[in-house]
C-alpha cells in the first residue's frame, strides 16, 4: 500500500475538500428530522408520535430514491475523468427522466395510504395525524427526486458546496414553516403534527428549486451543458442507471430497516431500554456522517480517476480514503467513551435510561472502526461500479449475521442465562458491520486488483 507520498497528500487534500461541504450537509439534513421532532413535541405528545410514524413509513422511499440518484455520481465523475463533457449532460438528463418516473410512481401512492396505515394499529387521533402527515410529504416526491437528481450531478463533478450551503438554508426554511404549520400564524391554521409534513414538502420543493437555479446559472457548471439540449429519453442508459443504483438504493433500505426491526424486538423489554437504545443510536448516527461523508467523497474520486485511466491514483485515492477514516473513527471513539455523561445528559436525565445508555455507548465506540471500513469500501465499490457485490454483502452481513446473532443475545438463552436484551443486540450490530467491513473491504481488494497496475493503463 502507498502511502504518506506525494500522490497520497494529493488524493487526501482532495477528499477532504469534497469530504467537509458533504458532512455540513449531511448533518444539515439530519438536524431537520430533530427539530421536526422537538416542535412537534412541545406542540403535543400524539402529534410527535405521529410525525415519529410517519417519518418511519416515508423515509424507506426517500432513502430509495437517494440510493437510485447515488448511481450518477460514479458515472458522470467518469465521464468527467474522460474529457467528455458532452455526455455528462446526457448521462444526468437520463437519471433525471429515471429519478422523475420513481418520484411520481412513490406520489401514486396517495391513495392507498389508508390501507397502509392499517398495518399499524393505533388510536383515531394518532391515525388522522399520522395518514395527513405522510400525504403532504408524497406530495412532494417527485421534487424530492429532482432535488436528489441535481445535488448528485454537482456532487458528481466535484461541487459539493451548494449541496451544503441549499441544505443549511432548507434548515433554516424549515424551522420557520414548522413553527408557521404547526402552531399557526395569521391566517394559516394550526395543522399540529401534520404540520411537519406541510413543512417538509415546502422545504424539499425550495431546496429543488434553488439547485436549479444555482446549477443553470454556475459559471463552473456551464461547460457541462446540462440545459443547453434536451435530450430525448434513452431506455438503455436509464435502465443502466437503474442497475447500477438498485442495489444502492436496496443497501440503504437495509441499514434502515435493520434498525427500525431492532427498535421493535426491544420494545418487549420496556420503554427505559427502547429509550437508551434510542440515545446510543441517535449518537450513533450522528458520527457516522463523518465515514459516510468520507465515502461519498472517495466514489466521486475513485470515478474521475477510473474515467482518467489514472487507476493508480484511483487506488491511492481508496487507500487516503480509509487511512483518514480510521483516523477519524480513532477521534468519535474515543470521543464517545470520554464525554459519555455528557452525551447522554443532552438527551435525558432519567437515572435508568441514562444507566443503561452509558453502556450502550461502549458498543457504540466499537464500531465505528468497522463501520467506518464498510461505508468507505461500499462507496468505493460504487465509484468503480460494482455495485451488486455491495448489495449481496450488505444484506448478508446485515440480515444474515447482524439480526440473528442480536436475536439469539438479546432474546434467548440460548448463549447466556438469561436473554441480553438491548446488549445483545448492540453486540449484533457489531458482528454485522464486522463482517460487512471484512467483506466488502475483501471486494475492494478485489476490484482494484483487477485494474490495470500501471499508472496510466
Amino acid at each position: 500500500m502507498t502511502l504518506f507520498t506525494p500522490r497520497f497528500a494529493l488524493e487526501s487534500k482532495r477528499l477532504i475538500q469534497l469530504t467537509w461541504p458533504l458532512l455540513i450537509a449531511q448533518i444539515t439534513q439530519m438536524l431537520m428530522g430533530v427539530v421536526d421532532t422537538i416542535m412537534a413535541g412541545q406542540y403535543n405528545a400524539v402529534d410527535m408520535a405521529a410525525v415519529a410514524l410517519g417519518f418511519s413509513i416515508t423515509i424507506p422511499l426517500m432513502c430509495f430514491l437517494q440510493g437510485v440518484a447515488l448511481a450518477l455520481p460514479p458515472i458522470i465523475s467518469r465521464y468527467q475523468g474522460k474529457g467528455a463533457s458532452g455526455q455528462v449532460a446526457f448521462a444526468a438528463q437520463q437519471a433525471g427522466y429515471l429519478l422523475l418516473v420513481i418520484g411520481i410512481a412513490i406520489l401514486s401512492l396517495y391513495p392507498v395510504v389508508p390501507h397502509i396505515l392499517k398495518w399499524f394499529p393505533m388510536e383515531p387521533e394518532l391515525h388522522s395525524i399520522t395518514l395527513d402527515y405522510v400525504r403532504y410529504v408524497l406530495l412532494s416526491m417527485p421534487a424530492f427526486a429532482l432535488y436528489q437528481w441535481l445535488r448528485n450531478y454537482c456532487e458528481g463533478l466535484g461541487n459539493t458546496k451548494p449541496t451544503m450551503i441549499i441544505t443549511v438554508i432548507g434548515l433554516g426554511f424549515n424551522i420557520v414553516a414548522n413553527y408557521l404549520f404547526i402552531y399557526g400564524a395569521g391566517p394559516i391554521p394550526a395543522f399540529g403534527g401534520a404540520g411537519c409534513g406541510i413543512a417538509t414538502a415546502i422545504v424539499i420543493t425550495v431546496m429543488f428549486f434553488s439547485t436549479l437555479l444555482y446549477t443553470a446559472r454556475s459559471r463552473r457548471l456551464k461547460v457541462f451543458g446540462l440545459y443547453e439540449k434536451l435530450h430525448r429519453p434513452a431506455l438503455k442508459m436509464m435502465l443502466r442507471t437503474f442497475k447500477l443504483g438498485f442495489p444502492v438504493a436496496m443497501t440503504l433500505l437495509f441499514e434502515v430497516t435493520l434498525f427500525a426491526v431492532v427498535a421493535l424486538l426491544l420494545a418487549p423489554f420496556g420503554a427505559t431500554t427502547v429509550a437508551a437504545h434510542q440515545v446510543a443510536l441517535n449518537f450513533s448516527s450522528l458520527m457516522f456522517m463523518f465515514p459516510l461523508s468520507m465515502g461519498m467523497a472517495v466514489s466521486i474520486r475513485v470515478g474521475y480517476r477510473v474515467g482518467q485511466r489514472n487507476y493508480r491514483q484511483a487506488r491511492t485515492a481508496v487507500h487516503s480514503a480509509l487511512v483518514i477514516g480510521l483516523l477519524v473513527a480513532i477521534g468519535t471513539a474515543s470521543f464517545t467513551l470520554l464525554a459519555k455523561d455528557f452525551i447522554i445528559g443532552l438527551y435525558t436525565s432519567d437515572p435508568a435510561v441514562s444507566s443503561l445508555a452509558s453502556a450502550l455507548l461502549i458498543y457504540a465506540a466499537m464500531f465505528q472502526f468497522s463501520d467506518a471500513i464498510q461505508v468507505i469500501s461500499a462507496n468505493t465499490l460504487r465509484g468503480y461500479k460494482d455495485t451488486t457485490a455491495m448489495f449481496i454483502i450488505s444484506f448478508l452481513a446485515y440480515w444474515g449475521v447482524g439480526l440473528p446473532t442480536g436475536v439469539i443475545l438479546g432474546r434467548t438463552n440460548w448463549v447466556t442465562d438469561v436473554p441480553m436484551e438491548a446488549a445483545g443486540f448492540w453486540i449484533g450490530i457489531i458482528a454485522g458491520l464486522s463482517c460487512a467491513a471484512v467483506l466488502l473491504g475483501a471486494r475492494v481488494y478485489h476490484v482494484i486488483k483487477q485494474q490495470p497496475q500501471s499508472a496510466l493503463a
